[in-house]
């Protein structure tokens, strides 16, 4: 004897708010620990780190119903070990961090920001009769901080796939002073980031700039999560913050320090990134011959 239809229905509508009540509990905070802990690479000190992050630690409570405290470290050596030892759930970093802390312990990504226009340059002055990278053996050239991801490794890839030996180049690490020092000829060639670029020429507009060389776009800053959280805890981490990426992008670049780092032309959240992107950033140590812990 056939149910009847609407027997059937009714059936269908229970099931269906089972299911529904079953993926609602499906909530961080359920499957995480709490409080959990995050970590920044590039900042030190608890004021700083409270500064550029207290609005983001504020939403990510407020979403997944678990507490985030900022975690102070010296530097990313000491970010790497936290990770390593359970001391620290998530790390904020960049694409250069996540290769070197995967040496040290199986690690995961919440999200990265990803910058379409992040990648490494080599600019000159359009009078310097520089017209290929391979010209630069015998001259002095400028770049970032020791261990940038844009400003260091991915240069020093691009020298070295030039035929150059940038052991054996006069290369001067100039930080903040970079586009000064060419603009000062104080170097023959700058490499830095993408936004460098853009940077000299409207720091000096009087003067005309070559590119000289460029990359295709770098994989974005991760927040790394040691692998060792509950799947469980990390996939409800990446679902329940996907579905209000806006509001996570909004607590992210509300303080001053994280808008001028990642506030530009179509950035982005990505909750879908594959760690293996960013196996072309240890290929890059690789190339350029420089030591992960370096």
């Amino acid at each position: 004897m056939k149910k009847p239809l609407f027997n059937r229905a009714l059936l269908a509508v229970a099931l269906g708010g089972s299911l529904a009540a079953n993926t609602a509990m499906a909530s961080p905070a359920d499957s995480c620990p709490s409080p959990m802990t995050m970590a920044d690479t590039g900042i030190e000190g608890m004021g700083s780190l409270e500064e550029a992050f207290a609005p983001f630690a504020e939403s990510f409570e407020a979403l997944t119903g678990v507490e985030l405290e900022l975690y102070s470290l010296a530097n990313r050596t000491a970010a790497g070990t936290a990770l390593q030892f359970d001391e620290v759930d998530m790390v904020f970093g960049g694409p250069s961090e996540f290769v070197l802390f995967e040496t040290l312990a199986d690690l995961d990504v919440l999200f990265s920001v990803v910058r379409p226009n992040y990648g490494s340059s080599f600019v000159v002055k359009a009078d310097s009769g520089i017209e290929d990278l391979s010209e630069l053996a015998d001259k002095r050239v400028a770049l970032k901080d020791v261990g940038s991801t844009s400003g260091h490794i991915f240069p020093m890839k691009l020298l070295s796939e030039a035929g150059l030996n940038p052991d054996e180049m006069d290369i001067v690490m100039a930080g903040d002073a970079r586009i000064q020092v060419l603009i000062n000829d104080d170097v023959a060639a700058m490499g830095g980031g993408n936004k460098d670029w853009d940077a000299v020429r409207k720091q000096d507009p009087d003067t005309e700039y070559r590119l000289l060389a460029q990359t295709d776009t770098l994989p974005g800053d991760p927040v790394i999560m040691r692998a060792s959280l509950p799947q469980e805890c990390r996939d409800d981490l990446r679902a329940t913050l996907a579905e209000n990426s806006d509001e996570v992008w909004d607590s992210l670049t509300s303080t001053e320090r994280n808008a001028d780092k990642f506030i530009e032309r179509d950035a982005y959240l990505s909750f879908e990134t594959d760690p293996a992107v960013y196996q072309q950033v240890r290929e890059a140590y690789e190339v350029a011959g420089i030591p992960l812990d370096e």
